[in-house]
């Protein structure tokens, strides 16, 4: 030891020699006599690094490359947006290489109780090989102390957002160190997922596409409505998460809720209550009265994303007000966000039948007027949207489109909810399945009987029965067009074929006997009725918008050889789509005679000044007019007119180039003979505006 001293003395006596001949500055390298000197063996300088604790230093997500991978590169959000049973890439920078007798694992979970026997939580090893069904992380690659690691996780995992840690054991001990969070949805492009769709064109339509159009009006004059879905816009994949974690089901039984959310059809049940307010605080309040007080006319919204960011920002409480194609927008929206194809149907003449007897009322009262009496309604149009996927409960016959409707209509297991409903099941009368059949089928095939009430003597005639105007031109948007497609024999075979009577009969004999013979009855009645002597129809022969005079004729026939003398009462009530009366605007009585095969023509006018105060946004006019030849059976004529707003032209000024502004002006002219004020514009579109705009 004496020795080995001297030499390094000597050593450092050179070392500053050398120093001071180059002129460099010397450090304090000798020891203090109060520091004892201790130079390590090499080995024992090696344990010592291997004894340093594993640490993470960085983790690199690889955000862009996963979602272009994932197909969620169009979400605003820079969060890591993921879809089931697919794998993703990520590498983990540690301040060391793992050592021997070192492991590293990972814990995925979801949900506020975790469970690995929910699934809702999953502990599984980092692996040098692939692993099946669960689950699994592959070491892809090792450089220096960055492991790239692929991530992949069952095909029937439930969405939503998901911890993931590492668990690195080391030296006997086990650490868990939190890595981040990642949303994971639905998989449309995966042929193992249940939403699998394997058209591509259909796929970006029904996943991709953010904004559509939605069809309304009536049978003899179908209308649009764009809508912007903006499933993709800041913060909507957010709210939409929001929704399931404000549902009933959740908040009674919150584990079992996560845990089912693997399950399309439990997804789509409980989103079609949660769009709507009634029972849980839902997304939107619905109103058909006419008066929007306290909130917006229906007819205001352009699409689901203020929608979704007011409820938000309004903590949580349905935002005011919503009718069935905004209910089906704003669905549609949330929908497609989770990865769940879907489109929006409009059902023309569409039933709302509340005894389940596949018929429903309307009552007319001998001047004409219609009354609200009973429960049954038959809208002009109702909207609801159809979600593809498959059915494990029900068989693969009954895979694909899925009706769901979240329009609080009816409660279905106490709940204003709706589906889903197979839409072959539909076709086939398949009434006794999973869910809400009775209801869906009865909303395009029901039977409509009319009765002339007569208040006075509390008296009711049935006046007539119609098997065929229910369930009219369902429709929904072509796919990579702006075309109507026509649907409707997806849901019913063609009217008055041997097939639509079977399946009619099918369905019947399916639900309790005494709605079978209720309905049954009206069939058969139907075809035994007197026939009429006279026939009537209205026929519109002017420009129908508002501001102008509504010019109509009522066109009488006599069917018979004889001479028949006609007493007629006409009425005109503003309405409500839904067939909710707003006030009455116009009536008349006159007698005609017929000759003999005899066709006339009476002319019907409504003036603005007559209808002004009581059109309502959806600018519907019922005209009805009962025809009494003496001791005959009533004959009722009607016709729901709708009136045309003036367009709103927008005109693009400049070239549109992407990522530059660009200037558009908007035309209207105001149709009215009066000046108007107050006037508002609202337009909003996903990609090309920060939110909407509101221009007084």
């Amino acid at each position: 030891m004496t020795w080995c001293l001297a030499h390094l003395i000597r050593i450092l006596m050179r070392c500053v020699g050398e120093a001071a001949i180059n002129g460099k500055d010397i450090p304090s390298l000798l020891p203090t006599p109060s520091i004892r000197l201790f130079v390590p063996f090499p080995q024992k300088r090696e344990k010592k690094a291997n004894m340093t604790a594993l640490e993470l230093q960085s983790v690199n997500w690889q955000v862009t490359s996963n979602r272009q991978a994932h197909h969620t590169d169009r979400f605003s959000s820079r969060e890591l947006i993921l879809r089931r049973g697919q794998s993703f890439s990520f590498s983990l920078s540690l301040n060391r290489g793992l050592g021997d007798g070192e492991s590293l694992g990972f814990i995925v979970s979801t949900g506020p109780y975790p469970s690995e026997s929910a699934r809702t939580k999953a502990v599984f090893p980092l692996s040098n090989g692939t692993s099946h069904g669960g689950w699994s992380a592959q070491l892809v690659s090792k450089q220096d102390n960055i492991l790239t690691i692929s991530m992949a996780s069952p095909v029937n995992a439930p969405v939503g957002v998901y911890t993931l840690s590492a668990q690195i054991s080391s030296r006997g001990k086990d650490f868990i160190l939190k890595l981040g969070t990642f949303i994971q949805l639905f998989n449309p492009w995966l042929p193992e997922d249940g939403v699998f769709m394997n058209n591509h064109a259909e796929r970006e339509e029904y996943v991709q596409e953010d904004a559509g159009i939605i069809y309304v009006g009536s049978t003899n004059r179908i209308g649009m409505v764009g809508w912007n879905f903006g499933q993709f816009e800041e913060g909507i994949l957010n709210i939409c998460l929001s929704i399931l974690d404000h549902s009933l089901n959740f908040r009674r039984d919150p584990a079992t809720d996560v845990a089912r959310r693997n399950d399309p059809k439990y997804v789509g049940r409980v989103l079609s209550a949660m769009v709507n307010g009634n029972d849980d605080n839902g997304v939107l309040s619905g109103n058909w009265s006419g008066n929007y007080t306290g909130g917006l006319d229906p007819r205001n919204w352009n699409g689901s994303v203020e929608i979704l960011k007011e409820w938000k920002k309004s903590g949580f409480r349905p935002v005011r007000y919503g009718q069935c194609w905004v209910f089906a927008g704003t669905l549609n929206t949330v929908l497609r966000c989770f990865g769940i194809p879907s489109r929006v149907v409009t059902n023309f003449n569409s039933a709302h039948d509340t005894d389940r007897n596949l018929s429903v009322d309307v009552y007319y009262d001998p001047y004409g007027n219609p009354i609200e009496k009973g429960s049954d309604s038959v809208w002009n149009f109702h909207v609801w949207n159809e979600g593809w996927f498959v059915r494990t409960d029900l068989g693969p016959s009954y895979n694909g489109w899925q009706v769901l409707d979240a329009t609080p209509q009816e409660r279905s297991q106490g709940v204003f909810q709706c589906g889903p409903a197979s839409v072959a099941a539909v076709r086939e009368g398949d009434v006794n399945l999973d869910f809400d059949m009775p209801f869906i089928f009865a909303e395009v095939n029901a039977d409509r009987i009319t009765w002339i009430y007569d208040a006075y003597n509390n008296t009711q005639k049935r006046n007539a029965s119609d098997t065929h105007s229910i369930g009219r031109y369902i429709s929904t948007k072509a796919v990579g067009s702006n075309s109507r497609v026509d649907i409707t024999e997806k849901y019913k075979y063609p009217e008055g074929s041997s097939q639509e009577r079977q399946v009619f009969e099918k369905a019947l004999g399916k639900l309790k006997p005494h709605a079978a013979f209720g309905a049954t009855s009206a069939r058969h009645l139907a075809g035994e009725e007197r026939e009429p002597s006279i026939s009537g129809k209205f026929k519109v022969t002017g420009l129908l918008e508002v501001g102008k005079e509504v010019n109509m004729a009522l066109l009488l026939k006599n069917l018979t050889s004889d001479m028949k003398t006609v007493t007629v009462n006409m009425t005109a009530w503003t309405i409500v789509y839904n067939g909710t009366l707003v006030h009455e605007v116009w009536k008349d009585s006159v007698t005609i005679s017929l000759d003999p095969k005899e066709e006339i023509q009476h002319p019907v006018k409504i003036t603005y000044a007559q209808y002004e105060k009581y059109l309502k946004a959806d600018n519907m006019i019922r005209t009805t007019a009962v025809c009494q030849v003496s001791d005959e059976a009533e004959v009722l004529v009607e016709r729901d007119i709708i009136l045309d707003n003036p367009n709103l032209t927008l005109e693009v000024l400049d070239q549109a180039r992407v990522q530059k502004p660009v200037n558009v002006q908007m035309l209207f002219s105001n149709p009215l003979d009066e000046p108007v004020k107050d006037c508002v514009l609202m337009v909003e579109g996903s990609g090309l505006l920060l939110g909407s705009l509101r221009i007084e």
